[in-house]
């Protein structure tokens, strides 16, 4: 009894081996090369970080300040992207570093007006002050696989968030010293 049911998945296998398996290789083209970042940020509505910012402060007539430092890990590409959704809750800002060479190199930042701020305080794994007098929250327990900081200003609720792979390198401290370059 217990062959009969074994017998038709051991045959469902065996033909996937068959077909699938050509001269050692999973059939499919293995020459493929994911197309560059040049090619795909575009596709899903990321431009230049100037361009994002510009329609971003022209959608909400405010100016926006951006740190002037970065994380010290390398990247080859930034991009940004406002997304303008309906209504003006969700309208957001987000500037992206990545690096084609060190996938864990990823620092995002996110931008939202201060009247639809996501609400993080009881995330908080600690607060830190920074050089304007305002606290700063940051947080390794909200999504999975990044550490947050996030700070307010008089208008806008920034949220930096960089890889887990890389938070030895880019600490609480950097974040903060990344915050407190931003002119406010």
């Amino acid at each position: 009894m217990k062959l009969k049911k074994i017998f038709p998945l051991f045959l469902y296998l065996l033909g996937f081996l068959i077909l699938g398996i050509n001269d050692g290789h999973v059939s499919g083209n293995t020459n493929d090369i994911p197309p560059p970042f040049e090619e795909i940020y575009p596709e899903i509505g990321y431009k230049s970080v100037d361009v994002a910012v510009d329609d971003f402060e022209q959608h909400f007539n405010q100016e926006l300040m951006l740190p002037i430092r970065v994380p010290p890990i390398s990247f080859t590409h930034y991009w940004g992207r406002f997304s303008d959704l309906d209504g003006e809750a969700n309208d957001t800002l987000e500037v992206t570093f990545i690096s084609e060479h060190f996938p864990n190199n990823h620092f995002k930042i996110d931008v939202r007006p201060i009247q639809h701020k996501i609400p993080f305080g009881k995330y908080k794994s600690k607060e830190i002050k920074l050089k304007n007098g305002n606290n700063a929250i940051y947080t390794g327990d909200l999504f999975l696989g990044f550490k947050l900081l996030i700070f307010e200003t008089d208008h806008w609720q920034y949220v930096f968030s960089v890889d887990e792979d890389v938070s030895d390198e880019v600490t609480p401290e950097i974040l903060v010293q990344i915050a407190n370059s931003i002119d406010f």
